[in-house]
Parts: structure tokens; C-alpha cells; sequence
């Protein structure tokens, strides 16, 4: 890459929005809806974490680390289980649903729901009526021999007089189910021919009054009534068993939530969301740090001996290659090695004899096959062991020829791809469907193929110099594809869409379903970070940028992904503030991350797709919680601090006034970079200034080490321990130096 002063990148963006026009292309094609590419708003107010863009449907897991239960509660409380099931008997969502509520004809209202900690998923849900409030804590135990079990403790009080209540358990079920028996005060509800309950549930404290139950939209219970005060609760408890368990070891603790609930918090107490590394961030950014480390360990899961770092806990229940890259790298921050290692060859277990890689993407899905080289490359530098990268050269050698196979094939054909002497349409994923000619396989390629020739480089291995080779003739066959496929935006920039312009698509008669211009550009953000495969003041890369910021609504780019109208795809936001943080953005990667943290639910994770808060249409889309959103949150805490821009490490890139309010450092302890390990402390060292402390352990020195002249309003002060120069905007300490001091005030 070459070379390019930030400032003078940034300067250029201020200009870009009339920045090239293709010499023969697709100008004044109006892709999407102009309506919604209003331009950026002013970033002089300083956002904060408040949740404001939360989705209205939500739900979290309680399971355990790596547990193969990955139970579901809803934003009512409500527990969720069996989607997959669900998808074979034909029902829209989950097989079963157990919603817990009052009986009588006062309206449920919501009024909030949250979890203990960040780092303990035990999830409140408080419930108001006019007479009197409900509490659900919904945990999960594994008590001695008893095995996994999930549980609810229900507790109401009035909020006047005393007053009777009647708890009403709701159970929506693809099962037929009935009472174990149906004079007893304890409900014990079963399919029928089962040995194992759906749920065993009790007043506490002693009652002889027997339990009601009938169909009504499915399975409905009574428990026996209670007296609820303002000072003294009625409390039920109910118990729902997660491996086959009979009524009798469930009725064992029934009386006894308290110890069990205790033992759960004492669990996740002593839980450790870091590894090797140790991370301590303040505020915000800790509490989703941790958070996220335990959506990824809870949606993680042992499988055919080897754990999977897996996306989500029902539609992404399962290996996906693009994700997983993510996944690993979030996890080898966290200081997961043994298992980031197990995560990798899990991916490349997935490897036909054709050389493709082939996991819950598809078949069409080249650029699966091209980021799996990339993982593996990105695991090795990180880790600082190249063995695997050696044992896997016959792997990567036939996944090369398989994509060289593609550009090959598709040169003999007549599609458009064919034509400029890209790889073969494929499935471009993120808001474009079907097989078409479309530039995102190739762009992930290039990514994939620049990282492995330099890899192959290092470590002399001549067999993969044909990743070089491939990687200059399918970059040059992209830029001229580009001086044809390039698009006037309807704002006044250029910008190359993700899909072909002679897609039947691009020019429906209706605007309504024509692709929006930012769909499917997940890829081309891939490819320009991590990617790096452009350089800075590359039209494209202008484009792009323009692009992301003439999208931006609710302080993330819309209408990105699979949702078009008046949507958004959460955690690409997170894929615009690297390319921003990359780019020398810093405000507007600021702005965006916390727009991300912002579509997060009060219990710190995220779904896929989302509408607008504004919105009137649009749907709730993918899995929740969605890990790769976790990992990104992840990635992007650590690149703050230390970012890795090919041969370069920059420093405190994102850092800005928000982060300096003193009361909190940040600190990396440990921290896995291509350069080896590294410790940081960014903490005040004044009432008026800020230190950085700086470490660098064993490993190949960069080309560079820079840090900011100006954070957040302050200016450096000292530089001690290490040689440097001071540039525009920036200051070069040398390389070698293996530890040293900054100082801003």
C-alpha cells in the first residue's frame, strides 16, 4: 500500500462528494430511494451510551458457557425453546414458548427488564398492573448431580390493600401436553408418553388448594392463589428441566429458589470473561466488553470434539465461515488460544477435495473459501506460531487453485463477471440474493489472497507464490471493472456498487425493490479494513466513505443489509467505524461505534437487522443475541487503543474527548498483535493530563509505531524511553523500542 498522510486523506474526503466520474459507466443511475441518503449530520454533539436505539423485540440466553441448552427469554420473561423443531413442524419461531403472567383482566405492561451484571445472566423482568407489580427472575442451575435445569421465580405485590393473585402460566407448545396429576398443589405439566416434565411449578410455603388448567391457544395453568402486599410478596417458582429430568428430582428444590439462585450467582461470580489476556476498561465500554466475552462463550458449543464458535443461539446456531473469522479474532483478544485454535480447524474441517471451504454460507458463497485463508493467516501472526499455516500449505494450495478454477470458469461464460475476468457469480449475501454478477466474492478474494502471498513470503513457502500472482491480476481486472461499474449517487459522489449494473435488478420499473446503493458493501468494508486492500485516496475507498456517511440514520449507515426500507443491520455499523478509524475518521468512528452500542438492548447484545425507530414497516431480522455483533464490539475496544494497519501500529486512534472524563484508564495486558504480545495503560496522570505506558514483548517490530500529537483536546507533553518525530497530526516513535512513556496535557 502506499503511503498517505491522514490529514491529507481527510482533506480529500472534504472534497470527495464530486470526487471522479467514471469515463464510461453507470452515472446518474439512482440506486434505492434518495430519500433516505440524507447527508450527515453534525458530529459536534458528543453521543452517549444510553440504549435509545434498542429494539423493541428482544430476547438473551441464561445458559452456561459452552452449554448445549442455549435457553431463550423473551422481553415479557417469557422462556423460549426448540427453534430449530419449530422449523420443522411448520410453526413460524420456537416449538415451545412458556409466558408467565396473572390471572384476571388487567393489561401486562412491561416496564423494564435487565440482567444482575454484565457478567451475570440473570434476567429481571419487572411487570406492572394497575393493582399490583410482577417480578420474573429467570436463571439457570446446575445444582450438584441435578443436571441443567432453568428456573423462574415469580414474586407480586400490590401496590395498595392486600389482594389475591393467581398466577397464569401460558405454555404455546408443537406438544400435546396434560397435568401429571391432577389433584395435586404442585403443577407438574407433560407431554403425554413422556418420563420427563415440560415444567414443575409451586406456591412457596404450604397450600393444599390444587392447581386449574384447560386449553386455551394451547396449554394454560393456574396455581394456587397467594396474598400479595406492598411490604410482602407472593412468590411462585417454577422449574423447567434441560436433560430429561424426572418431577421428583425437579420437586427436590422446589422450595428452595434462593439456594439455587445463589449458587448461579456464585457461578458466574468466579466466571472470567478474559484468558491470557487481561483487559480493564471503565464504564460503558467494560461493561460491554464483558458482556460480549459471555454472549460468545454462552453461544459457544462442543461439536464433533472440537468447540465452534457459533453466531447465535437458534437461525445461527451453526459454523459460518465469514462470521467465524470475526469470532476467532474477538477471541484470541479475549485470550481464548486453546479454543480459537479448535474454532480454526473446525473451519477448515469444512474443506471438500475440490478445494473449496464450504459451511453454513452455501455453496455459492465463494469468498467462504478465500476468508477461511484469511483466518488462517490472521490466527497464525496473532498466536505467533506459523506451524499450522506450514501443515495446512496442500489445504490453502487447492483452495488458491479452486478460486483460480472460478475466474477461470467464468472467463469461458458470458455472464459480466466473465467479462471484466473476475471470479464466477456467485452469492453476494448481505441484502442481495440468488446468483449474480456481483464484486463481493472478489473483493473478500482480494483480501484473502494479498494476506496469503505476503504470509507465503514470510515464511518462504514457494508453492503459494501463485496467491501474488492470482492477487495482481484480479485487482487490476477490479479497478477496470470499476471505471465501468461506477455510480453517480444522487448526493453527487461516485461509488461502485456491490452488484453488476446490467443486473435485471438494478433497473426494475418499481423503486421499491431495486438494491439499495449501500447493499452488500459488508464486503468492500472487509476489504478496505481488515482487508487493506486499497489504497487510502483510491476512488473506491472515497466512494465508499461517501457512501456510508450519505446512509447514516440514527448515527449508523441503513438500509445495508437484507431489510432495505427504513432498517438497519446493527453491527455493520461497526464495519463503517473501522473503516473510519482506519481512514483517520476518529469523530466519525467515534459516532458510529456508540451508535452501535446504542442498538443494543439494556442487556448488552444485539440483533441482526432491526427497523428504524421512526419506522412504519420493516421486521426483526436473524438471531439475537447475534455474537458477531458481540465480536465486532470487541474488535473495535481493542483497535481503539492499538490498531494494525499492515506493517504499522497506530495508537489511541479512537480515543477521543469522551474517553478522557478521568475518572477510568484503559488497559491491555497481553494483547495479541502481529507484532507480538503488547501491554498498554492509558490512564490520567494529572488532574490535567493523561499517560500512556507502553510495552512490546517478543515478535517482529513494525515498520512504524505512531501516536496521536492531539487527544481529545490535549497536546503531547513528554515522550520518554523512546526515540521520535514529531509529523503532521501525528508522532513516529521508533520501532524497536521495546517499552516507553507519552504524556498529553
Amino acid at each position: 500500500m502506499c503511503s498517505v498522510n491522514r490529514r491529507e486523506f481527510v482533506a480529500g474526503l472534504a472534497g470527495s462528494t464530486a470526487a471522479f466520474v467514471a469515463p464510461t459507466g453507470r452515472a446518474d443511475i439512482a440506486h434505492g430511494n434518495p430519500r433516505t441518503h440524507s447527508l450527515p449530520h453534525d458530529l459536534a454533539e458528543t453521543p452517549t451510551v444510553d440504549f435509545r436505539y434498542a429494539p423493541h423485540h428482544s430476547q438473551s440466553t441464561i445458559c452456561f458457557p459452552d452449554d448445549a441448552n442455549k435457553t431463550i427469554v423473551g422481553q415479557n420473561g417469557d422462556l423460549r425453546y426448540g427453534f430449530a423443531r419449530a422449523l420443522l413442524v411448520g410453526m413460524e419461531d420456537f416449538a415451545t414458548a412458556v409466558e408467565f403472567s396473572l390471572a384476571g383482566f388487567q393489561d401486562d405492561k412491561v416496564v423494564r427488564q435487565w440482567i444482575e451484571a454484565p457478567g451475570v445472566p440473570i434476567v429481571h423482568t419487572l411487570i406492572e398492573r394497575p393493582g399490583a407489580t410482577l417480578e420474573l427472575i429467570a436463571f439457570a442451575s446446575r445444582h450438584g448431580d441435578e443436571g441443567r435445569v432453568d428456573n423462574v421465580l415469580m414474586s407480586i405485590k400490590s401496590k395498595g390493600r392486600a389482594v389475591a393473585v393467581v398466577p397464569k402460566v401460558h405454555i404455546r407448545s408443537s406438544e400435546k401436553l396434560e397435568l401429571e396429576d391432577y389433584n395435586a398443589s404442585v403443577a407438574t405439566a407433560i407431554s403425554h408418553g413422556s418420563k420427563s416434565p415440560l415444567l414443575v411449578g409451586a406456591k412457596l410455603g404450604e397450600t393444599s388448594e390444587k392447581c386449574v388448567w384447560w386449553e386455551e391457544s394451547g396449554f394454560t395453568l393456574y396455581l394456587p392463589h397467594g396474598e400479595a402486599a406492598p411490604e410482602r410478596a407472593a412468590r411462585y417458582f417454577f422449574r423447567l428441566p434441560q436433560e430429561k429430568q424426572t418431577a421428583i428430582v425437579l420437586r427436590e428444590n422446589l422450595q428452595d429458589p434462593e439456594m439455587l439462585l445463589a449458587e448461579t450467582r456464585e457461578f458466574w461470580k468466579n466466571w472470567k470473561p478474559f484468558g491470557t489476556t487481561e483487559w480493564s476498561y471503565p464504564h460503558r465500554h467494560g461493561e460491554f466488553l464483558t458482556a460480549c466475552a459471555r454472549n460468545i462463550q454462552q453461544a459457544r458449543e462442543l461439536k464433533n470434539g472440537r468447540l465452534v464458535f457459533q453466531v447465535g443461539p437458534t437461525v445461527y446456531r451453526g459454523l459460518w465461515i465469514v462470521d467465524g473469522n470475526f469470532l476467532l479474532e474477538a477471541a484470541r483478544y479475549l485470550g481464548y488460544d486453546k479454543e480459537a485454535d479448535q474454532g480454526l480447524q473446525s473451519e477448515w474441517s469444512q474443506q471438500a477435495d475440490s478445494g473449496q471451504v464450504i459451511a453454513s454460507g452455501g455453496g455459492e458463497h465463494w469468498k467462504d473459501t478465500a476468508i477461511a485463508m484469511f483466518t488462517l493467516v490472521r490466527q497464525c501472526e496473532l498466536k505467533q506460531d506459523w506451524s499450522l499455516f506450514r501443515e495446512l500449505e496442500p489445504n490453502v494450495s487447492r483452495a488458491i487453485d479452486f478460486l483460480i478454477g472460478l475466474r477461470d470458469q467464468a472467463r469461458r461464460g458470458k455472464s459480466t463477471n466473465g467479462r471484466y475476468g473476475l471470479l464466477a457469480p456467485g452469492f453476494a449475501d448481505g441484502g442481495i440474493g440468488g446468483v449474480r454478477s456481483e464484486f463481493t466474492n472478489t473483493v473478500w478474494t482480494l483480501a484473502a489472497l494479498r494476506t496469503v502471498a505476503a504470509a507465503a513470503r514470510q515464511q518462504t513457502i514457494p508453492s503459494l507464490d501463485k496467491a501474488g500472482e492470482f492477487y495482481k491480476e484480479l485487482y487490476a481486472a477490479l479497478q477496470e471493472a470499476a471505471k465501468k461499474e461506477t455510480v453517480r449517487h444522487p448526493a453527487g459522489f461516485d461509488y461502485l456498487p456491490m452488484i453488476a449494473g446490467d443486473d435485471p435488478s438494478v433497473n426494475d420499473p418499481d423503486p421499491w425493490v431495486r438494491p439499495r446503493a449501500q447493499t452488500a458493501q459488508w464486503a468492500l468494508s472487509h476489504a478496505i479494513y481488515p482487508g487493506l486492500v486499497f489504497d487510502r485516496l483510491d476512488p473506491i475507498v472515497r466512494g465508499h466513505i461517501a457512501l456510508l456517511q450519505a446512509c447514516t440514520q440514527e448515527d449508523v449507515p441503513i438500509e445495508t443489509g437484507w431489510l432495505w426500507h427504513d432498517s438497519l443491520w446493527t453491527y455493520n455499523a461497526s464495519f463503517a467505524a473501522h473503516v473510519y478509524l482506519w481512514a483517520g475518521l476518529r469523530d466519525r468512528a467515534h459516532r458510529t461505534f456508540t451508535g452501535f452500542l446504542n442498538h443494543a438492548s439494556p442487556l448488552y447484545c444485539w440483533r441482526e437487522e432491526q427497523p428504524l425507530q421512526r419506522a412504519l414497516v420493516g421486521q426483526d431480522w436473524g438471531d439475537m443475541p447475534h455474537n458477531w455483533a458481540s465480536a465486532e464490539c470487541v474488535r473495535y475496544l481493542r483497535h481503539m487503543l492499538a490498531l494494525e494497519d499492515g506493517q504499522s501500529l497506530r495508537l489511541l486512534e479512537g480515543i477521543t474527548a469522551a474517553e478522557l472524563d478521568g475518572s477510568g484508564a484503559y488497559v491491555l495486558r497481553d494483547s495479541p498483535t502481529r507484532f507480538g504480545r503488547i501491554n498498554l495503560a492509558f490512564e490520567p496522570a494529572s488532574t490535567r493530563g493523561w499517560r500512556l505506558q507502553f510495552e512490546r514483548t517478543h515478535g517482529p517490530a513494525p515498520a512504524s509505531v505512531a501516536i496521536p500529537e492531539t487527544v481529545g483536546g490535549l497536546s503531547i507533553a513528554k515522550i520518554s524511553g523512546v526515540p521520535y518525530k514529531k509529523q503532521t497530526g501525528k508522532i513516529e516513535l521508533d520501532p524497536q523500542a521495546p517499552r516507553w512513556e507519552a504524556f498529553w496535557s
